[in-house]
């Protein structure tokens, strides 16, 4: 085992402490960006003009008005830039745009003495537009040829041949939806310069060196010139990731004019109308199968709904692709991939970063051809996993397969799956309008960024005088306990108490150059930092040691706050802790520090750590891109009434692979908040745009909580139990752990499949529906009107199935208005009948 998987014999990472904020938290005395604004004197207000078109040109802007309403300090405009107007890495965004690109872009801000003044000012601002054409849905993308960025293609095999032999051939359509972040914190920032002209501003980012460095740009100075610090974010999910620069770059704009605070806080109407979200996709696809119902090809073409500009756009559809195969073999496979440009915010990360959308697909097929196969879902499932010295697609070799069947085993075991099987099928027999179904779905997540420059990390630890520590490294702490994990390294790492142990705010100037916390990999990475600099400090104090003890430097140990020599040193007793021939039985953490100093040691250091063995080639979509593969299994059990559609989660079942862990409550919360925001995603959560051709078109219907469904207390499982695997060691990561933060996520399609079953339950046995996503009660009630009507699905343009020679067309289901009512996805599900 590596030295940095090694953990030593009583640590402190593993233990399950509560999460180092999480008194804060609860008592509402934890800061947050706009909590710093009332502590701030003479600060100014930012507040937004926000367009009314989902495409326009500006062709005048008039802020005189605006500058006459009581308060009002500036109006700040494009002519006021004095670096470069853009606010995305891609420089396809500009920060106060010429050209309207969606409902509710902000062209102008209003800078006042209070929000209130800032609002009316923003009312005031003249503004004239010359409304253009817009595209709203991904589909009216497709159909203008309306894309951006790389159209990547994943493929290997000879997907045509395997398509010509194979036994059995489906293929389908499905739309998923995208899915609004809803952090509890909105999107803030909080800037001033101080007397020699530095720009600090207090951010909710998850990404502080981007963020500085698009501050940067637009003022025209140096990275240097600019400090970014994130206190702590009240919730990111990956909306933080990218889309808080430019709102960092007005305040700090607005502070560097005006020489006065600059507070910019979104509401949630703005956040919501502003902001990106996880992607939605289009998928059309082709799967083949052999007589035994294993995979052996599938053609594909996934295209994503990017809205007005790149954002991350093109590397969430890579990982869509990578994720396209989820846990399992697929020998032939040919997936391509493009970005649709339509008027809608410019999507972004969202927690999965692509691989749910391109898990979901498979999962999809998997669901659709089960009972056209005539083959139980989780045994088709189970019989196409990965075996040992299988590759993906990209043709990295996928390590441990054996963890992913260990999961699947133990969820269906202590899942009880075989005895609640036969409950739901008698269940079902008795009850005509209510149905009930359990469905398991596997995890296979990569873990690292897809980009391997980002795969670094730095730390600085410093140990005081008295021996109390403080760490600082380059994670940002959105609530996931990534601080709370570092606390944790940091203390075994020293082998002294967390109590002695105390974390800095993450900020640029203490530690440069870092990666955003995402991808999964904030532990990873900075835990690896922040070890390494600790080891650092440990092997100065070692000479201290050795001379204190009187035993050379590799004999002595670090352990619970003292310093001792190993039993075996030349001269030590038998005893552990036993002294050298001269030396002292031990030395206590404190009084060797302080030696230590006045031996003039060092006692700090920078740490850093670089993900070794990762390659890949984004132009041919190949090579090793992931340091490993994070599994998991989830089965959920549903009852659906047939009547309405209205279903309920009943029990949930997970077993989850997080390695050695590093803080166990953390873990588990984050697979318990994971699972039920992926539920969210699949079942819930309805973003809807105007797609009328009014006045209104493009506007984001879905603008508050009362329109958009959160998951609550009520859709919790009513039984929910949560396992992390056993004796799951990960070789080359910091004591042996695993990221945790977006796999979970995708366990949640299982609730998903569960509803399509007991939709399919109110038909005759093997029967198919066509399920939309997200599954909402509405959509379910279409799943079960089709179950009824023999499984042909409201939206199908054709569906032959096997042995059939005919080929029914149903008629697309309207509103009263004509609009097509969900589920809005088509399916061709095409057999052949030899």
């Amino acid at each position: 085992m590596t030295t940095l998987s090694r953990q030593p014999a009583d640590p402190v990472v593993g233990q399950p402490i509560p999460h180092e904020s999480a008194t804060l938290h609860v008592t509402g005395a934890a800061l947050y960006t706009d909590d710093l604004s009332v502590r701030t004197h003479g600060v100014l207000h930012a507040h937004p003009v926000q367009a009314p078109h989902a495409h326009a040109h500006v062709t005048r802007l008039d802020p005189t008005a605006a500058l006459t309403v009581p308060g009002v300090v500036r109006v700040l405009t494009a002519a006021d830039v004095p670096g470069v107007n853009d606010a995305g890495v891609k420089h396809d965004e500009p920060l106060f745009p010429s050209e309207v690109m969606f409902f509710g872009h902000a062209v102008c801000w209003v800078l006042a003495d209070t929000l209130e003044a800032a609002r009316l000012g923003a009312l005031a601002v003249e503004v004239d537009y010359e409304p253009l054409p817009s595209i709203v849905g991904v589909r009216e993308a497709i159909e203008a040829g309306s894309f951006q960025g790389g159209q990547p293609r994943l493929e290997r095999g000879a997907v045509d041949d395997a398509f010509v032999a194979a036994d059995h051939v489906f293929s389908g359509e499905l739309d998923l939806a995208g899915q609004e972040h809803f952090y509890l914190e909105t999107h803030c920032s909080l800037a001033h310069v101080d007397e020699g002209g530095q720009v600090f501003v207090q951010s909710s980012t998850q990404h502080p060196t981007e963020t500085q460095q698009i501050v940067a740009h637009v003022l025209g100075l140096a990275s240097h010139a600019v400090t970014v610090q994130c206190l702590r974010m009240g919730g990111g999910f990956g909306g933080k990731e990218m889309q808080p620069h430019g709102y960092a770059a007005v305040a700090a704009l607005g502070a560097v004019l005006t020489g006065r605070p600059v507070r910019l806080r979104l509401t949630r109407t703005q956040d919501l109308t502003m902001t990106g979200k996880r992607h939605g996709f289009h998928a059309q696809w082709r799967a083949a199968f052999d007589g035994d119902g294993r995979i052996q090809a599938l053609d594909a073409t996934l295209t994503s709904d990017g809205g007005w500009s790149l954002d991350l756009s093109e590397p969430v559809l890579a990982r869509a692709l990578c994720h396209v195969d989820n846990a399992y073999w697929i020998p032939h496979l040919r997936v391509d991939g493009r970005i649709a440009l339509t008027h809608k915010t410019s999507q972004t990360a969202f927690r999965g970063f692509g691989g749910p959308q391109g898990m979901l697909v498979i999962e999809d097929v998997l669901g659709r051809c089960a009972p056209l196969l005539g083959i139980d879902p989780v045994e088709l499932r189970r019989r196409n996993f990965y075996t040992a010295g299988q590759e993906t697609p990209y043709g990295q070799v996928v390590r441990h397969p054996e963890r992913a069947v260990a999961c699947w085993d133990q969820v269906r075991t202590t899942g009880e799956l075989a005895e609640r099987s036969v409950a739901i099928a008698a269940f079902n027999a008795s009850h005509e309008h209510t149905k009930r179904a359990v469905a398991v779905t596997p995890v296979k997540f990569g873990i690292s960024f897809n980009f391997t420059a980002f795969n670094q990390a730095g730390a600085l630890v410093h140990v005081y005088k008295d021996g109390s520590v403080l760490i600082t490294h380059g994670g940002t702490e959105m609530g996931q306990g990534l601080h709370t994990k570092m606390l944790q390294v940091a203390a075994t790492s020293l082998a002294v108490p967390l109590s002695l142990v105390r974390l800095a705010p993450t900020r640029t100037d203490k530690v440069p150059n870092t990666s955003a916390t995402a991808a999964s990999s904030g532990a990873d990475l900075n835990g690896a930092a922040v070890k390494d600099a600790c080891e650092q400090i440990l092997d100065r104090l070692r000479a201290v040691a050795a001379a204190r003890l009187g035993v050379p430097g590799e004999d002595v140990r670090f352990e619970d706050g003292h310093a001792r020599a190993a039993a075996e040193a030349p001269g030590a007793s038998a005893a552990s802790g036993a002294s050298g021939a001269s030396g002292e039985a031990e030395v206590a953490w404190a009084d060797l520090v302080s030696e230590a100093y006045y031996q003039r040691v060092q006692l700090w250091a920078a740490g850093f750590y670089r993900t070794e063995g990762l390659h890949w080639d984004s132009t041919t979509m190949h090579g090793s891109p992931f340091k490993y593969y994070s599994y998991g299994a989830a089965a959920a059990e549903v009852e659906v009434d047939g009547f309405t559609g209205a279903y309920r989660l009943r029990r949930v079942d997970i077993v989850h692979d997080v390695g050695d862990s590093l803080s166990p409550l953390v873990d588990v919360g984050q697979v318990e908040g994971g699972f039920v925001q992926g539920a969210g995603w699949l079942t819930l959560e309805d973003l809807r745009w105007d797609d009328s051709t009014g006045s209104s078109r493009g506007r984001l219907a879905t603008a508050s909580a009362s329109t958009y469904k959160l998951p609550s207390f009520s859709e919790m499982p009513e039984v929910f139990n949560v396992a992390l695997l056993e004796r799951a060691t990960e070789d080359g990561v910091v004591y042996g752990s695993k990221a945790v933060g977006e796999p979970p996520l995708m366990l949640a399609i299982s609730v998903r499949e569960a509803l399509r079953q007991a939709a399919a339950a109110f038909g005759p046995a093997g029967t198919q529906v066509d399920l939309a996503s997200p599954a909402t009660p509405e959509a379910v009630f279409w799943a079960v009107q089709q179950a009824r009507g023999a499984g042909q699905p409201p939206h199908t343009v054709a569906v032959v199935r096997e042995g059939s020679e005919g080929v029914g067309v149903a008629p697309e289901r309207a509103d009263p208005d004509g609009h097509p009512l969900r589920p809005h996805s088509e399916q061709v599900a095409a057999g052949r009948g030899d």
